[in-house]
């Protein structure tokens, strides 16, 4: 009978900006993020705002530890419960992916054609 081998399980990557030369964030991540800040300003519980959404609470609550890659069908539905539009969610978590992704130089290099702009 053939060997059973354990998958490895990675760590979950820690939030905020990424180091240097560091694994970019998972858009999953960062939609899960966005929907539980989202989900905690209305001050709703995982079991309302699933019920909205028509989803059970098990799986909102996968999707917001970013352990699910869900259809746009659900992100819209997930969005619609929380008062929000696919693409006002999908504009903030690109927003947030832009931040954290920003190499190094290219934050410098913004600043600096800032300065000259400024002497000119």
């Amino acid at each position: 009978m053939a060997e059973i081998v354990p998958f490895p399980r990675t760590p979950h990557p820690p939030r905020g900006p990424r180091p240097q030369n560091g694994p970019e964030p998972l858009w999953r991540h960062l939609l899960g993020d966005q929907l539980r800040r989202r989900r905690h300003e209305r001050e709703e519980t995982l079991t309302e705002t699933a019920d909205k959404a028509g989803v059970s609470p098990q799986y909102l609550s996968e999707i917001e530890r970013g352990l699910k890659e869900p259809s746009s069908e659900m992100i819209a539905a997930v969005a619609g419960a929380l008062d929000t539009t696919l693409i006002e969610l999908a504009s903030s978590v690109a927003d947030e992916l832009r931040m954290t992704s920003a190499p190094a130089s290219a934050v410098v290099s913004a600043g600096a054609r800032g300065a000259f702009a400024l002497a000119a």
